[in-house]
């Protein structure tokens, strides 16, 4: 599972090739390759060919590429090699660069810098969202023709909220057997209710020195005890046996229920910490969608990503009778009529009209929520991968 970043280098062009070029990250510079420069000299060479363009003060002089794996997935030989195709097909023989792979930490990862400027026709690398995702494209087929996982782009176009919340890796199966468990809890009133429930739930139940279930489609088992303190076997004895600890336990999960909403989630997603990585603009435009979506969610009374599919389904559905009624009115004004019962049959028409575009924009203000909380759950996520998997 490779991922990607990239980040411009303004100032300490030198120092970074000399990080990502240290000996003892690269078996000896065993590890390190080059591009029309020797990685010896690289700094000087770049500025030799920024040189024979304008630039500005505060212009990228450079471009730091990163590629991580996931780990004990390839050798140092293997990264090393996807790395120097990735800055070929990336860059097309225009841009001096440096590639150098790290074996210094669990996961091996390759560090491309290279020029800002291309050395044949003298033009700037343009760095955005597109060229981005044309790097992670290229990367993710690289590895795939090596045989290597990849993170799953959806088109380039990250995960929705609801894909990501519903295949963040193992949580997913412990977020839902919490569910089930807490469920099961508040309707036995033995230990034996409480199995028998969750065998409902078409749960597979494992004895051991721990119990663990494993749902229908799940690899491995779950035990109680990985999903927290109060869900061990014992826990969950004491908590049905004892009616004030039953108690206790549902305004606690009502608590923590209440915590979860798309709001809170939402209000949590934007702190300044989550957005570090952002420039200032894609900041404020972050922090202008977040507010939207928390108004609009507070208005609508939304509290739970589900909630706006089902919403929009039943829209969807109304404003589909609003149409068989225009039909049914357009065929009866065809047939003829007197004056008088034309012009009921309008104004009941002009009423269906007003009623039908203001469904249209309530789906449309719900669409545009949707994709808002998608846009901010999507950047969490890729920071999130970027922070617990890889560099």
């Amino acid at each position: 599972m490779a991922a990607t970043k990239i980040h411009p280098i303004k100032v300490t062009l030198k120092k970074a090739i000399d990080y990502i070029c240290n000996p003892a990250k690269t078996d000896g510079e065993v590890l390190i390759s080059s591009f029309n420069c020797s990685h010896k000299t690289a700094a000087l060479e770049f500025q030799l060919t920024l040189d024979q363009v304008k630039m500005k003060k505060g212009n990228n002089k450079a471009h730091h590429l990163f590629q991580s794996f996931k780990i004990g997935e390839v050798k140092p030989e293997k990264a090393h090699e996807i790395g120097r195709r990735l800055a070929e097909e990336v860059l097309g023989g225009k841009y001096e660069y440096v590639l150098a792979t790290h074996i210094d930490k669990k996961h091996i990862h390759n560090h491309i810098i290279f020029c800002a400027v291309d050395f044949i026709n003298y033009r700037k690398f343009n760095s955005n969202k597109k060229s981005y995702y044309r790097i992670r494209n290229i990367n993710d087929r690289l590895c795939k023709e090596e045989g290597l996982s990849v993170i799953p782009p959806n088109h380039g176009k990250g995960k929705t909220y609801k894909e990501w919340l519903e295949n963040k890796n193992g949580n997913s199966w412990k977020a839902k057997l919490k569910k089930v468990i807490d469920e099961a809890v508040l309707k036995s009133d033995s230990f034996e209710d409480f199995l028998g429930e969750i065998k409902k739930k078409n749960y597979e139940i494992k004895f051991g020195e721990h119990i663990a279930f494993r749902a229908k489609g799940q690899e491995r088992f779950t035990r109680m005890k990985v999903l927290g303190e109060q869900y061990r076997e014992e826990s969950i004895r004491q908590i049905i046996n004892n009616p004030y600890l039953k108690n206790q336990f549902v305004i606690k999960n009502l608590e923590a229920e209440n915590d979860s909403t798309l709001i809170k989630k939402i209000e949590t997603s934007i702190k300044i910490h989550e957005v570090k990585g952002n420039s200032y603009k894609e900041k404020i435009n972050l922090l202008k969608h977040a507010a939207r979506t928390i108004n609009y969610l507070s208005e609508e009374k939304i509290y739970y990503y589900d909630e706006i599919e089902k919403k929009q389904l039943k829209l969807t559905s109304e404003m589909s009778k609003q149409l068989e009624s225009l039909k049914k009115i357009n065929g009866q004004l065809k047939v003829g009529a007197d004056l008088t019962k034309m012009d009921k049959l309008n104004k009941k028409k002009e009423n269906i009209l007003e009623e039908y575009f203001s469904l249209k924009k309530r789906i449309s203000e719900l669409v545009r929520a949707k994709k808002n909380i998608d846009k901010i759950f999507r950047f969490k996520n890729e920071k999130e991968v970027e922070k617990n998997n890889f560099l």
